[in-house]
């Protein structure tokens, strides 16, 4: 495989690695993630992104794997729009299988929506404007597979994953025992991903998973606890950069002993009450708090932030591009 013959490949800019054989890749709001098993050839990728994100991962899979080499498999933490952007026509192009836990089938098949997501959490404009992100199902359905119940990852030899609900019902993460990497989805982030200050300077600091689309938050703490008693050596997020040693170590402790004060928002519609889900998708959804009633005013803010936030975004893809440009690296095309 390429990165076995030649530790010095040039990668696409924005790809950082987080251990031996785990490289990531943060495209815009979101990472997404390609592990290698050390033992063997195969590789898998580790959600898909946004909608574009389809042409970087195959341009970092070639660069990694070689151009005709395709993982075993794409494993998704949970159904995201942010998560699951490129999974159809990747899981189409590679002809491969895409695995989810058991609890998260129907959102990926087209049987249920989630939850709509909760602009009143605060924490910025990323928050702020979660009225309008996409909640709805995709259908994957020619290509899903569900998760081993033994928590073996296929084509992965020493990762297992664990169910860390709360964020959505099927959520997962990884975990290689070896060198105690996690690679943790959204169970919690290393970044503020309510703010947009935060996405742009991309300060880490370890916060819980998404305020906006997070409906259950004690069975979320619950898992965040689950993921702190393994002592992971390194932390791999949906949001934000690894995190290690005890820079990881102190900062997760104080997450799990000041879960109330530093991740549940201090008002919202899902904090007193969770939504419910069973096997066959959303079965209760809280109504909206008394000091929610003032939609419009949040959706009038909202609009503004997201005019603002294209305008930002915008300006950080020019200023991505430009230094892409400067950057001495392999250039791979495809028509995607």
């Amino acid at each position: 495989m390429a990165n076995k013959k030649n530790t010095k490949v040039s990668l696409p800019g924005g790809v950082f690695t987080v251990a031996p054989g785990v490289w990531g890749m943060k495209d815009m709001i979101v990472n997404f993630y390609l592990i290698q098993d050390l033992e063997s050839d195969n590789w898998i990728v580790v959600d898909t992104g946004l909608k574009w994100s389809g042409g970087k991962i195959k341009k970092v899979a070639a660069c990694l794997f070689g151009k005709e080499s395709k993982p075993t498999g794409i494993v998704l933490t949970h159904g995201h729009f942010d998560h699951v952007g490129s999974v159809a026509k990747l899981s189409e192009y590679w002809d491969v299988p895409v695995y989810a836990h058991h609890m998260e089938i129907p959102y990926l098949t087209g049987k249920s929506s989630y939850p709509p997501p909760d602009p009143t959490v605060g924490g910025g404009m990323m928050a702020s404007a979660a009225f309008m992100y996409p909640n709805s199902p995709i259908n994957i359905w020619q290509h899903l597979r569900v998760l081993p119940s033994d928590e073996s990852i296929p084509g992965l030899a020493g990762w297992k994953y664990l169910h860390t609900p709360g964020h959505t019902p099927g959520h997962v993460s990884l975990f290689r025992e070896l060198d105690k990497v996690l690679v943790v989805g959204d169970a919690f982030v290393t970044m503020k991903q309510e703010s947009v200050i935060s996405i742009l300077t991309n300060k880490k600091e370890i916060s819980g998973p998404p305020k906006y689309f997070t409906t259950d938050w004690e069975a979320s703490e619950a898992s965040v606890r689950k993921l702190a008693y393994l002592h992971p050596a390194t932390a791999a997020s949906g949001h934000g950069a690894p995190m290690r040693g005890r820079e990881l170590k102190v900062a997760l402790e104080h997450l799990v002993n000041h879960f109330n004060e530093e991740a549940i928002p201090s008002q919202g519609r899902y904090i007193h009450e969770p939504a419910v889900a069973d096997a066959n998708g959303t079965v209760y959804i809280p109504q909206k708090q008394a000091r929610e009633n003032n939609d419009l005013v949040w959706k009038a803010f909202g609009v503004s932030a997201v005019i603002a936030l294209g305008f930002v975004l915008k300006s950080l893809k020019n200023y991505k591009r430009k230094k892409r440009y400067n950057q001495n690296m392999i250039e791979i095309e495809y028509n995607f």
